[in-house]
């Protein structure tokens, strides 16, 4: 069975930091492209950062230069450094796995539960 759960989450300062965590099993979690969106309230959800199986990241705009993916393949694990908060970093953030097989013709795709970020003073 294939669990994917997020920690970390939090209320913050403007300006402060937080580290974001999510734990994936189940799966062969090296192959998997990983990353992590946001869905703040009325709005759509929206992709923050990803990091593929080989290592490279891609951020929203948005969120350069202030948030760092990375990943711990030894670990299961996914990381999101989020540092200089700002109030419209508020949301839920979700952790999601992707993986296509070309072999099978079949596209894995497994989202964590989310977890509540709120930057506020």
């Amino acid at each position: 069975q294939v669990q994917v759960a997020e920690s970390g989450g939090g209320l913050v300062q403007p300006g402060g930091s937080l580290r974001l965590s999510c734990a994936a099993s189940g799966v062969v979690f090296s192959i998997y492209a990983m990353g992590w969106y946001r869905q703040a309230p009325g709005k759509q959800r929206e992709l923050v950062a990803r990091i593929s199986s080989g290592g490279t990241t891609n951020y929203a705009d948005s969120v350069k230069g202030r948030f760092t993916i990375s990943r711990d393949n030894a670990k299961n694990t996914v990381f999101l450094q989020m540092n200089s908060l700002k109030p419209e970093d508020t949301a839920v953030y979700y952790c999601n796995g992707n993986y296509y097989s070309a072999a099978l013709f079949r596209a894995y795709d497994y989202w964590g539960q989310g977890t509540q970020v709120t930057v506020s003073s």
